[in-house]
């Protein structure tokens, strides 16, 4: 049973807010570990939160603990990890410090390695790995819009904790292979750097042909490199892994037809990378191409349109304009075309 303590969410960001505040609206009770800027503005505004399917919920501050203090997490029963990939192993120490033994880690985060970091740096500690298929937009003054669709996919335990973390607006799936759904979820997630090269709205990005085949090629360098590690990813959406890159390819009415129906996507969604450049923050290209990259490295594969994308978004996070909105051609300028 899940002890009698808050749920912790531990890097509130866009995410971390968006499922803590439907937690919290469900009359959880929840704390958020977060920075002082985040603070501030739920405590002025609370959380409004609304969704693709036009859903909406509104949480009041004094609804949910904030705290940019790691003594938060003293009484958690369950923490929920939301920070970039980058930061988990200081969360994870902080948690060492703060948390009780008995406290059961989440991990709501992109890639698929954040899992095995809490396991070794949390030893003894119940951790369980997740995927999040949707994206959240932070439009400001406590507003977190999910703009696509999906219902979040939790590692199977015992107690059932995908069970007792659902609640209307946000439903967790148990799964017997974290594994293959995280690294399914992490070529999906390969086109976050790329519509932040671009951007564009996703649904605009994916309407355009030129941008759907550079997407299927660089899905197609992923797959490549995750099956010769010896992985078999399973697919977030009803489309197998290996069918994507072939039906992304597809001339537009036949896309629409075969494909979109399965991408529900808000018109102004973009990417967390696209986020992340325009909020002049470190992104996670390292943690999703350079992935790729390094496991073709290994295997003596050649992927040059993965290091192509991380050469780009570094620059771009170097010069700390935001998004650089390059064209198709910019981007693959100097990768041999499929």
């Amino acid at each position: 049973m899940m002890r009698d303590g808050p749920i912790v969410v531990a890097g509130a960001g866009s995410i971390g807010c968006f499922v803590g505040g439907l937690l919290a609206s469900a009359g959880r009770r929840v704390s958020f570990l977060a920075r002082p800027r985040v603070i501030e503005e739920v405590e002025r505004f609370g959380l409004a939160l609304t969704s693709l399917e036009g859903s909406s919920w509104h949480v009041a501050s004094r609804q949910v603990r904030l705290s940019e203090d790691p003594k938060i997490l003293t009484d958690a029963s369950v923490v929920l990890v939301t920070v970039k990939s980058a930061d988990t192993a200081d969360i994870a120490d902080a948690i060492a410090r703060c948390a009780p033994q008995d406290a059961v880690v989440v991990s709501l985060q992109n890639g698929v390695a954040n899992a095995a970091t809490l396991r070794d740096r949390l030893p003894g500690r119940k951790v369980l790995a997740a995927m999040v298929p949707f994206n959240v937009i932070a439009a400001g003054e406590g507003r977190f819009h999910r703009a696509t669709s999906g219902d979040v996919v939790i590692e199977r335990d015992a107690a059932n904790h995908a069970a007792r973390l659902s609640v209307p607006g946000l439903v967790m799936r148990p799964t017997d292979n974290i594994v293959g759904v995280q690294w399914g979820k992490l070529l999906v997630n390969l086109n976050n750097a790329i519509n932040a090269l671009s951007g564009l709205p996703l649904r605009e990005q994916l309407g355009s042909r030129d941008w759907r085949r550079l997407f299927a090629d660089q899905i197609a360098e992923g797959l490549m490199a995750v099956r010769a590690d010896g992985i078999k990813p399973i697919s977030p959406t009803p489309v197998p892994p290996g069918w994507t890159a072939h039906l992304l390819r597809l001339p537009d009415a036949l896309f629409k037809i075969a494909l979109a129906p399965a991408m529900k996507i808000d018109p102004q969604a973009r990417s967390s990378m696209w986020e992340d450049l325009e909020r002049r923050r470190r992104t996670e290209i390292d943690y999703l191409q350079g992935v790729v990259t390094e496991i073709a490295a290994r295997r003596g594969l050649k992927t040059p349109l993965s290091r192509r994308i991380v050469a780009l978004i570094r620059a771009a996070e170097a010069k700390g304009e935001g998004s650089p909105r390059l064209s198709v051609a910019q981007i693959r300028s100097g990768v041999a075309k499929r």
